[in-house]
């Protein structure tokens, strides 16, 4: 299955770190660094399965003794800076779908590397690595080392846009240099996603994060090279059972909280049901309470007159009509203000079983750290 991975890292002289070494050992070269003399041969890789040097497409056609050569390019590079703590490269690091043949994978790492070229105007190193015996054999990656200075005729100019500062960046209107960051991991996504479907392959990348893709896992740690070379020669790297330590930790933290989670939901669900019935049941009386207060009306109004009746068996008239109505009016207040007084208390009740809810979820959260605050009140109003 296809990946997604890019890796956007420099070179720095700070760090001990020196462009000439660099390029000779992804691309598989013998390179002397003129600066310092020192001759870097990684000659012997067979790993190697493609490079090529890339230029902005306005110098493509011309013939720059500086950009010619991998040995030319870096040692200009290295001539070009002064500070000791410079940045001499910056280095994209992509992994390659191994549903891609060789020839696919090539025009898409070239791809990647115009499009970097053309934005910046740097020169891009490109080389292509094959996974090495013993590694995961779908390992196939890029290594696109770009320069730090633009490229002009006469050799490498100013700073390019990723190297400067966000201060300056503001100041020339340009993207910052998070903003920057994720354009870049955009568009790789993009060309991987186009050279899988142009290979009539159905699998995709997504350059997003899993909380954006709305995955709920923890994302898989990443082991350095150094750890993961100490293991594969038979030796144990603590760093990559810290990596790894941590990473359990954090997936048992993550299952802890969505089994807590499901456990506060369930009382509340279950007490919906019910919460929802009482005051559906107050409305229904107080309609029934009103129906029949209207059909009594009703029943009066087309009655004959108390004063029209017969009198009764003991020859006494029956009440007035005035009387009855005054009588029914009585009743409906008093049912409105029974009505009235249960929905209140149904919404009480709704309202004590939710505290009760978040009460228990709030003990068992922070029930200690809230016991030590009383204990500690306690304690200070003893001692005054």
């Amino acid at each position: 299955m296809a990946i997604f991975r890019l890796q956007i890292g420099s070179l720095s002289r700070s760090d001990g770190r020196r462009a000439v070494n660099a390029a000779a050992y992804r691309a598989g070269e013998r390179i002397r660094d003129e600066r310092t003399g020192i001759v870097f041969d990684h000659s012997k890789r067979t790993d190697v399965l493609h490079s090529a040097i890339v230029l902005p497409s306005a110098l493509e056609n011309r013939e720059l003794s500086w950009s010619q050569t991998r040995a030319a390019l870096w040692n200009a590079a290295e001539r070009s800076e002064r500070r000791s703590n410079a940045r001499v490269a910056r280095e994209y690091e992509v992994a390659l779908p191994a549903e891609l043949t060789q020839e696919q994978r090539v025009d898409l790492t070239m791809a990647f590397a115009r499009e970097i070229a053309e934005r910046y105007q740097v020169v891009v190193d490109t080389t292509i690595h094959a996974p090495r015996p013993g590694s995961d054999q779908r390992n196939y990656h890029a290594h696109l080392l770009s320069t730090t200075r633009e490229a002009t005729v006469e050799g490498l100019g100013k700073k390019s846009h990723p190297e400067l500062s966000d201060t300056v960046r503001r100041e020339r209107r340009l993207t910052t240099s998070r903003q920057e960051f994720r354009f870049m991991r955009e568009r790789w996504a993009t060309l991987t996603n186009e050279a899988l479907r142009d290979a009539g392959l159905e699998v995709r990348v997504d350059h997003r994060s899993l909380a954006a893709q709305g995955i709920d896992r923890e994302p898989t740690p990443r082991i350095p090279v150094g750890a993961l070379r100490e293991e594969r020669l038979g030796r144990r790297s603590e760093i990559a059972d810290r990596i790894r330590e941590r990473y359990r930790e954090r997936v048992a933290a993550r299952a802890e909280r969505a089994a807590q989670a499901a456990r506060v939901a369930q009382p509340a669900q279950a007490a919906q049901p019910a919460q929802a019935a009482q005051p559906a049941q107050a409305a229904q009386r107080e309609a029934s309470g009103r129906a029949q207060y209207s059909a009594s009306v009703a029943g009066q109004r087309d009655a004959p007159s108390m004063s029209d009746r017969p009198p009764g068996v003991d020859g006494r008239r029956g009440p007035s009509l005035e009387e009855v109505r005054r009588e029914a009016r009585e009743a409906w207040v008093q049912f409105r203000s029974k009505a009235r007084d249960e929905a209140a208390a149904a919404q009480k009740g709704m309202t004590l079983q939710k505290d009760s809810v978040m009460a228990a979820e709030s003990h068992r959260t922070e029930g200690p750290e809230k016991e030590v605050r009383l204990r500690t009140g306690a304690e200070l109003d003893a001692a005054f």
